[in-house]
């Protein structure tokens, strides 16, 4: 069975800004202020919490403090977890895209390095988990992205064959996941760091989720 499997943070949803009130939240309880910005630091948030903990470290001249940072990473994901989407949207089309996609037999998943957890509550917030037949997050398994068992898994889980997959994502650790697991992968270019992703050079770069389903079929049937 084919299998399209989707990254989350970035590729079906702009999560950055509740992730970053979730670290500013961080900050103003160390006596700091809100320290990132939507306007400046949405392709940061999209790496996750310990990344958005290390910059406002790095800007208060402590980019060394990691016990600060692994002291604060549970604080994060729980006010994370408490207002997780408040300000995070589906992208446009990207809900079509993936009915399409079911509607034209392909099997849908979703694999991310967000806890897993976290993905559920997000996913079912915004009415979309039951889109989906299987998800994984970082803490699913022993491993996680850009290590390939964690999409081949993904991919048996939702009832597809690894070898006849193809990985959406956003970041050089989707491409890389793909490239290891010997996949093809599609590439957002409308995230934070769509202006990047060509670079990469993966299999393709889409401008509008509209574009995905005809991509997907020259791709992998």
């Amino acid at each position: 069975m084919r299998t399209v499997v989707f990254d989350l943070d970035g590729t079906l949803a702009d999560t950055s800004g509740d992730l970053l009130a979730a670290a500013n939240a961080c900050f103003r309880d160390m006596g700091a202020g809100d320290l990132l910005r939507a306007d400046t630091d949405s392709g940061v948030a999209l790496r996750g919490g310990r990344a958005m903990l290390r910059l406002g470290m790095e800007r208060l001249g402590r980019a060394e403090d990691e016990a600060t940072i692994d002291r604060y990473y549970p604080v994060l994901l729980e006010a994370y977890a408490e207002a997780i989407d408040v300000h995070t949207v589906l992208y446009p089309g990207a809900m079509e895209a993936v009915a399409q996609l079911s509607e034209d037999g392909y099997r849908v998943a979703i694999c991310t390095n967000k806890p897993e957890r976290l993905a559920r509550i997000l996913l079912e917030r915004l009415g979309v988990l039951g889109a989906f037949q299987a998800l994984t997050g970082a803490d699913t398994l022993a491993v996680r992205k850009p290590d390939p068992e964690h999409l081949r898994e993904t991919v048996r889980r939702a009832g597809g064959d690894p070898v006849r997959a193809l990985m959406v994502g956003d970041t050089v650790t989707d491409h890389d996941t793909a490239r290891a697991a010997g996949v093809p992968s599609v590439l957002v270019g409308f995230g934070p760091g769509g202006g990047t992703v060509a670079a990469l050079k993966p299999e393709a770069v889409i401008g509008h989720y509209d574009e995905l389903p005809g991509v997907v079929r020259r791709l992998i049937g």
